[in-house]
């Protein structure tokens, strides 16, 4: 008979009193290969309305095909996802479209257009999006979430111009001005110093309690998993083999699981 791990028996806790909360994002058995490659074999989590939760993991543990799947830029081949009761991957186009308007999603690099002033490249999803044409009302939200990120004198600058934690600050605000429900943060330390590293979490923490999104921050970034993190999973081989508080996760007993905070 197939038993769980040591891993799996003793580390996921009773979430008993956390489940009563509003779920925002439900993955139940959640699996995903690509030809003979398992990248997820099975992932179960909930997102919780205004939880920023942290999935921890070193690279190639396919983190990010698990959040491509929530906003269907790729299906999952079993399981069950949900965002906001909606079943993911059953949506036609037009639903994916009203789907993505609610959630925000900030790649690597920013995504920034590099041929677009940061003005430009903030009133492009108000514009292209949500179709709005009037003047002061661009101006009035791009100035707001300028402001918000920090960066006000920015606005007429080329990403050119930009270092790379700037870059990734009007990339944020640019995701951030479409006031979505939930965000999704694809590794957003990554390529930065470390005390760029610090400011940027401490930005996501700030944006959290400002817009009241709820957020999935995948990173294998401690630091920023410590600062932002009101709950972490930790990711190995294609699933969840812990979970908990960051101060819960870096005392485990659990050998595997305390290896992923052994700084380097």
């Amino acid at each position: 008979m197939e038993t769980k791990t040591d891993t799996e028996q003793k580390v996921l806790p009773d979430k008993g009193a956390e489940n009563n909360k509003e779920v925002v994002i439900k993955i139940e058995h959640l699996k995903k290969s690509f030809g003979s490659n398992e990248v997820l074999s099975d992932i179960t989590v909930d997102l919780h309305k205004g939880e920023n939760l942290v999935v921890l993991g070193r690279s190639g543990q396919g983190k990010s095909v698990a959040i491509k799947c929530i906003v269907g830029l790729l299906y999952q081949d079993s399981g069950e996802l949900t965002v906001f009761d909606q079943d993911v991957k059953s949506l036609n186009e037009t639903e994916l479209k009203e789907l993505r308007m609610r959630v925000g999603f900030l790649f690597q690099s920013g995504a920034l257009y590099d041929s677009m002033t940061v003005r430009e490249n903030l009133e492009f999803p108000l514009t292209r999006v949500k179709k709005m044409d009037k003047k002061d009302e661009l101006d009035a939200l791009v100035n707001e979430v300028l402001e918000g990120v920090g960066l006000p004198d920015a606005i007429d600058k080329m990403p050119s111009d930009l270092s790379g934690g700037q870059k990734k600050r009007i990339g944020l605000a640019r995701t951030l001005i479409l006031k979505p429900e939930i965000m999704l943060y694809d590794e957003p330390t990554t390529g930065l110093d470390p005390i760029t590293s610090r400011e940027i979490s401490e930005l996501i923490l700030q944006m959290q309690k400002k817009y009241q999104t709820s957020s999935i921050i995948i990173t294998h970034d401690l630091e920023c998993a410590k600062i932002t993190g009101d709950r972490l999973v930790v990711m190995n081989d294609g699933k969840f083999i812990a979970e908990g508080t960051y101060e819960e996760l870096e005392n485990s007993k659990d050998e595997l699981v305390k290896s992923f905070f052994i700084k380097k």
